[in-house]
C-alpha cells in the first residue's frame, strides 16, 4: 500500500514511512527510521529505497529487506517501463492533465506531519536548535546541491560531538559486517566496465544491453542528491552526449531529447522511488531491437540502477551500527537528527514556493485546505495514507 501510494520525492517518502511505519503499524521507532534516513543521505544511491530496505532488514534480515526491495520498486518500475512502450501512443498533451496537481500540497502535509514527530525527540536544546535552523536555511538556499543534505549531517554531527554527552550503557549487541556486499559491488563495477570497454572497441554487434547495464549500475552507484541529480545525469549521457558522436559511433545508446524529458517529467507523478526512471531509459535505449528487447532494457535498467544501492546500504549499515558505540559517533547522533528535522522543515517550505497559496482562485483554497487537511488527518486519525492520496487525486481529476 506504500508503494503505491508514495507521491512526492525522498522527503515526502519519509514523511509517508513515519506514518505508515511508525505510528501507524510501528515496525522501527522515530529514533530508529531517523537514523536510517541519516545514513542513508550520507551514501550514493536511490534514500528512500535504501531506507526502506533498512526497515524490512530491521524486522528480517537479508530475505526480508531483498522481498521489500522488490515489492517497493515494482509498481513504479513496470509503470515507468511501460510508458517506454506507450509513449508513441500517446497523446502528450493528454499527459499534462492536472489529475496530479494538488499532490504536491498533499506532500506539504504529509512533511509538516514528520517534522512535528522527529521535532518533539530531536530538537530538545540550544545547540540542537541552532542547529535545525542552520540546515533549514542552508537546505532551502542550496536544495538543488547533490552535497548539500550530506556536508550537513556531517557538519551537524561534528558540532554535537563536542559535546560531553556520554554513551548510557549497555552497549548495543555489535552487528557481523557482511563484507560479500562490498566486494560483489565492486566486482560488478570493474567487471560491467571491463566488459563494456571490450565491446566498444571490438564493436560488438550487440553490445547496447551491456553498455546500459554498465552506464547505469555506475550512475546508481556514484550519484549523490537522488533522482533530481540522477535525472539531468541520465540526459547529458542518453540524450545530449550521443548526438555529438552518433555518427562516429554507431553503437552507442541514444534517446531522442523529447522523449526523455516526457519521461523525466511522468516519472514525477508517478508513486515510488524517482530512481525508476532507469526502467523507462533501458525500455527507450533498446527500442529499436524490437519489444522483446525492450522488455528486457526495461529489466536491466531496474536491475541496474537499484542494485547498487542495495550493495551499499547492507554493507554500511552493520559498520554504521558498531561505530555507535563509540562515543564519536553516539555524540554525532544527536546533531544528525536535528539536521534531519531541520532538512524536513526546509523541503516543506521548499516545495510551497511552488504552491498557489494566494491569489483569489478556488484552487489556493483547495491547496491550502488540502495542506492543513493531510496534516489533521495524520495527526488525529488513523486513516491510511493510500486514502489520502485517492482523494487529492480525485479533488485534481474534478477540479
Amino acid at each position: 500500500m506504500y508503494s503505491i501510494s508514495a507521491f512526492g520525492g525522498p522527503q515526502a517518502h519519509l514523511a509517508m514511512m513515519m506514518k505508515n511505519f511508525v505510528q501507524r503499524t510501528p515496525y522501527v521507532t522515530k529514533e530508529e527510521l531517523l537514523e536510517y534516513n541519516a545514513l542513508c543521505s550520507l551514501l550514493p544511491g536511490a534514500s528512500s529505497t535504501q531506507t526502506i530496505l533498512l526497515i524490512g532488514y530491521k524486522r528480517g534480515g537479508i530475505p526480508l529487506a531483498i522481498f521489500t526491495l522488490l515489492v517497493w520498486i515494482l509498481p513504479g518500475s513496470l509503470l515507468m517501463g511501460a510508458f517506454s512502450f506507450l509513449l508513441h501512443y500517446i497523446d502528450r498533451k493528454a499527459l499534462h492533465v492536472d489529475v496530479f496537481k494538488f499532490i504536491p500540497s498533499m506532500a506539504v502535509g504529509f512533511l509538516a506531519f514528520a517534522a512535528t514527530k522527529a521535532f518533539r525527540i530531536s530538537v530538545n536544546n540550544t545547540i540542537t536548535w541552532c542547529i535545525m535552523l542552520l540546515c533549514v536555511a542552508a537546505t532551502y538556499a542550496f536544495f538543488q546541491s547533490p552535497w548539500t543534505i550530506p556536508i550537513l549531517i556531517v557538519l551537524s554531527g561534528f558540532i554535537t560531538n563536542l559535546s560531553k554527552k556520554r554513551i548510557p550503557q549497555p552497549e548495543t549487541k555489535p552487528k557481523k559486517i557482511k563484507w560479500w556486499n562490498i566486494w560483489l559491488f565492486v566486482i560488478i563495477f570493474l567487471i560491467a566496465g571491463f566488459t563494456s570497454e571490450m565491446a566498444r572497441r571490438n564493436d560488438w554487434p550487440n553490445r547496447k544491453p551491456i553498455h546500459l547495464f554498465e552506464n547505469l549500475y555506475r550512475m546508481g552507484g556514484i550519484v549523490f542528491g537522488g533522482g533530481h541529480v540522477l535525472m539531468p545525469m541520465m540526459y547529458e549521457q542518453f540524450s545530449v552526449r550521443p548526438a555529438a558522436v552518433k555518427q562516429k559511433n554507431p553503437g552507442v545508446i541514444s534517446i531522442n531529447k523529447e522523449d526523455m524529458t516526457t519521461g523525466m517529467g511522468i516519472v514525477r507523478a508517478m508513486p515510488g522511488p524517482v530512481f525508476s526512471i532507469a526502467s523507462f531509459t533501458g525500455g527507450m535505449a533498446l527500442k529499436d531491437k524490437g519489444p522483446e528487447m525492450q522488455v528486457i532494457g526495461c529489466i536491466i535498467g531496474t536491475v541496474a540502477i537499484f542494485l547498487p544501492s542495495a550493495l551499499l546500504v547492507l554493507f554500511f549499515f552493520p559498520v554504521w551500527h558498531n561505530l555507535k558505540k563509540y562515543v564519536v559517533v553516539y555524540r554525532s547522533l544527536e546533531g544528525i537528527n536535528a539536521a534531519v528535522v531541520g532538512i524536513m522543515i526546509a523541503s516543506t517550505f521548499y516545495i510551497m514556493k511552488d504552491i498557489t497559496l494566494v491569489d483569489a482562485r478556488v484552487s489556493s483554497l483547495i491547496n491550502i485546505l488540502i495542506i492543513v487537511s493531510t496534516f489533521l488527518l495524520l495527526q488525529f486519525t488513523r486513516i491510511a495514507s493510500p486514502i489520502i492520496v485517492a482523494a487529492c487525486l480525485a479533488l485534481g481529476y474534478f477540479f
